[in-house]
């Protein structure tokens, strides 16, 4: 019998494939980073060809890696960058246009316009979204509107659209399948999460033929299978869930009131709502965590643009260091003395204040101030921005407990120090799995659940293991002057915006 899973993990900087046991322990990781493409000020683009080849290679390196072959694969599971927008020819596979990047922010004039024509109510109320560039239904629009002749073949059926998951699903069944799950799909401004379907209403408004669309599924199903020449005999695809909500799944945040953040680029707070979706007051997001059995759980989501993205800065656009790890132990270093604010609005902001025409800003520069201090502002931010974030779950969602224990999983976790300043701003527990890869294991836990390799969801969080507690202890004078320091440099940086 199977008793392996395989998670495709494709993420915004680069493809991962894990293989992990019928125990959630991992037997083999592949990761292959691919280039990023920044045609103008705000843009970001990868190449759809890049995604696929370098997920195929980390699939057969991982394979190889854990000396396994399909027969021991029950079933792939996939999990991507959400946004992430792709459209290509129904008849040879080939994109008609660069992938736009969910960070990228060219769409910002489509949204005023859609905000102007009062379309905003409408589209939140359906959606559980706001109108902003980060989703999906304005790239697919502006790819037909800029790109010659593509409006005409999409309305022929010619084109089709999918988000990364539903690209590669479409690859790996050699164009037998054109098909998404639900929490993709819950992040176009197209579908409408509480009937679970496309709405109409929403296409006309983004002009988007509904002929381009995938088919909507559960996130742990039967999609199809890959066919056999790319890893030596076809294997199952029984799971898909974005990135965040297969974290979700792997943080074992199956209860309403959990929460889960994950640092990777950007950062994602979400906390479970159960079967109820809450309609935010604080400009987060209402979003679909996960749909089994055609039952769907909510989600409130908080998006922070910028997290892992700073420490990247930090490294390839300062020079300030040579690999991510440096930067905590600098951070260390920094002199205490100094106040230096660090806005990260590189592509604007996310949650809670939505403004994709603010710009980054650096705050409280002496003569002093040298790379500890910059990177100390770098990691910190990203703490700020995660308090943002759980005051508006707080006051969106008043069953959450004034002392959340935050579960949090990414790259930048690895950080002791940035983990332990989490802890000291949010004055709450910050726990840190022993399983880090939890996007990953989320996306293997949903295709191993419909191949019978893994438990119920109950009983699959009885596999959750704790590796470290970070508690608070930072006085509350410092913590209150600190936070404090962050507003007015969020403020300074909105008022650019107004001035400029």
């Amino acid at each position: 019998m199977a008793t392996h899973v395989l998670a495709i993990d494709q993420g915004t900087t680069s493809s991962r494939a894990i293989v992990f046991r019928d125990d959630i322990s991992i037997a083999a990781i592949a990761q292959q980073e691919f280039p990023q493409h920044f045609p103008a000020s705000g843009w970001v683009e990868h190449e759809p060809e890049d995604i696929w080849t370098s997920t195929v290679a980390t699939c057969r390196e991982a394979m190889t890696k854990a000396g396994v072959t399909p027969k021991d694969i029950a079933a792939i599971g996939i999990t991507n960058q959400r946004e992430t927008t792709v459209v290509w020819d129904r008849a040879t596979g080939k994109a008609v246009h660069r992938a736009i990047v969910w960070q990228d922010r060219r769409t910002a004039d489509i949204c005023a316009r859609l905000k102007a024509d009062g379309h905003e109510p409408a589209i939140a109320a359906k959606t559980g979204l706001i109108v902003d560039p980060y989703f999906s239904g304005t790239k697919v629009a502006w790819i037909l509107d800029h790109v010659p002749g593509a409006r005409a073949r999409a309305l022929r059926g010619e084109l089709m659209f999918g988000t990364v998951d539903c690209y590669l699903l479409w690859r790996l069944t050699g164009g037998k399948v054109h098909a998404t799950d639900a929490t993709n799909a819950s992040r176009t401004l197209l579908f409408n999460i509480h009937t679970g379907q496309w709405d109409n209403e929403l296409l006309d408004v983004l002009k988007v033929p509904r002929a381009m669309l995938p088919e909507v599924k559960d996130s742990s199903t039967h999609f199809g299978d890959s066919v056999a020449g790319l890893f030596g005999a076809p294997i199952a695809i029984r799971g898909i869930a974005g990135d965040q909500q297969a974290a979700v799944a792997g943080q074992a945040c199956f209860a309403p009131g959990m929460i889960k953040s994950t640092y990777g680029t950007g950062c994602f707070a979400l906390l479970n709502t159960g079967a109820t979706p809450v309609a935010s007051k604080n400009k987060l997001l209402t979003t679909i965590a996960c749909q089994l059995n055609g039952q769907r759980t909510y989600a409130l989501e908080g998006s922070i643009f910028v997290a892992g993205s700073a420490v990247q800065w930090l490294r390839d656009g300062l020079g300030l260091i040579r690999q991510a790890s440096e930067t905590g132990p600098l951070a260390d270093r920094s002199d205490v003395t100094q106040s230096v604010y660090l806005v990260p609005a590189f592509v604007g902001m996310g949650a809670p204040y939505w403004n994709p025409n603010v710009r980054g800003a650096l705050f409280g520069l002496t003569r002093n101030t040298g790379p500890a201090e910059l990177a100390h502002a770098a990691l910190e931010s990203v703490c700020y921005q995660t308090f943002d974030l759980l005051a508006a779950m707080r006051a969106d969602w008043p069953d959450t407990a004034a002392h959340t224990v935050l579960r949090v999983d990414g790259g930048m976790t690895a950080s002791d120090w940035t983990m332990q300043r989490l802890a000291d701003l949010l004055d709450a527990p910050v726990d840190r799995p022993v399983i880090q890869e939890t996007t990953a294991l989320g996306a293997a836990y949903l295709a191993g659940l419909s191949a019978g390799v893994f438990p119920e969801p109950s009983k699959f969080a009885d596999n959750w293991r704790l590796e470290r507690r970070f508690k608070p202890v930072m006085s509350a004078a410092t913590r209150t002057r600190k936070l404090k320091g962050w507003a007015a440099a969020v403020r300074g940086v909105l008022a650019s915006d107004e001035a400029g």
